[in-house]
């Protein structure tokens, strides 16, 4: 078994990475809960594959076990749907003594997260994240969120987990698109940190090849976050490296409701086009586009993504890294070793403009 800490002073907790570890969550979080109740929120792809594995071992633990089955996908993340969550968590009679638990993919972790931070002023709660992109990276650091209208993720806070379970035999039962998605944030660990991982991704040939090393490349990920997340919390300075491709990547996703192209899909494209508009800037090393725009090719993901430049510079004004005017932006001195820009809304243009007019063309 894999174990890694996030230090945090009192806010710290382990990391436990292990094929079936699903089957032994019961006795793990007896460790660090004493109560009776847990309240699970999970979505409606999880719940028949897993869900009656989870109870089972939390059953046996001596645990009273209740549950809130979401529906799939982005639009369940709308701030206008906390309501529904904590009619659920009152109906179950939830106290502030009790353990909210989120078991699915980055959906699930972020707004049931956030109901936990925000019910009743704060539950503690532990992520065991189902899906690739979940367990290297939105089941470890603390953000929790909601989506508006505006923009996402605008609504929310940080509340750390108590633990975090990763079990990878969980991806099993991944569609390709799904695991393709949660690619597109192990490609970004390796382009801001890791040389080695960056590499190690450029030479495997799918999902097969990575499934046979996949524990190892989800610890080398929660390494890396885990160690950002200790010396930047509340995402200050250091914690934007994790940022990098998501400026662009959240406008699209906001660009498409939220509906054709999935996060790791649009992180993915974000990802080429930053490195791209910075060789242009001179702020990039030629050739760091090309090498991220194979590395995904090898794992399903395509940096061709019809896009309007006016979308961008929309989403970009509402953007968390919009401070006062300021835009800090993330760019890669090379591969493996990240930066933080500051800027302007006006990095985007008017350069970008044949950048962007050239992947609607190619995108037709």
């Amino acid at each position: 078994m894999r174990n890694l800490r996030v230090n945090l002073d009192e806010n710290s907790y382990d990391i436990f990475i292990e094929k079936g570890l699903l089957n032994q969550s019961g006795e793990f979080l007896k460790k660090i809960h004493t109560g009776k109740k847990v309240f699970i929120f999970t979505d409606e792809n999880v719940a028949p594959l897993y869900l009656e594995r989870l109870k089972k071992s939390l059953d046996t633990a001596g645990f009273s076990v209740f549950c809130d089955i979401l529906p799939a996908g982005e639009p369940t993340k709308a701030f206008g749907n906390m309501a529904k969550l904590y009619a659920a968590l009152l109906a179950a009679g939830i106290t502030r003594s009790d353990l909210i638990i989120t078991f699915g993919g980055g959906v699930v972790g972020d707004i049931g997260g956030f109901a936990a931070a925000t019910y009743l002023r704060g539950v503690k709660f532990v992520q065991i994240p189902t899906t690739l992109l979940a367990q290297v990276d939105s089941s470890v650091g603390g953000k929790v969120a909601a989506d508006l209208p505006e923009g996402k993720n605008l609504a929310g806070c940080f509340w750390q987990p108590k633990m975090v379970l990763i079990d990878p035999a969980l991806l099993e039962t991944l569609s390709d698109s799904f695991f393709a998605d949660g690619m597109g944030e192990v490609i970004k660990y390796g382009a801001i940190r890791d040389k080695i991982l960056f590499s190690l991704l450029s030479a495997l040939r799918g999902r097969e090849e990575v499934m046979e090393k996949i524990e190892e490349i989800i610890e080398t990920c929660c390494k890396i976050k885990a160690e950002i997340v200790a010396r930047d919390e509340k995402d200050t300075g250091e914690r934007m490296l994790l940022n990098f491709g998501h400026t662009i990547g959240h406008a699209i996703e906001k660009e498409y409701r939220y509906q054709t192209y999935s996060h790791g899909q649009a992180v993915a494209a974000g990802m080429f086009w930053i490195s791209q508009i910075a060789e242009k800037k001179s702020l990039s090393p030629t050739g760091t586009a090309e090498k991220i725009r194979e590395t995904l090719h090898r794992h399903g993901l395509s940096e061709t993504i019809p896009f309007n430049q006016n979308a961008l510079i929309n989403s970009v004004t509402v953007d968390k890294k919009n401070l006062t005017g300021k835009l800090n932006v993330i760019l890669l001195q090379e591969i493996g070793n990240a930066f933080i820009h500051p800027t302007t809304p006006e990095f985007f243009t008017p350069e970008t403009e044949k950048t962007f007019a050239e992947k609607e063309d190619a995108g037709r």
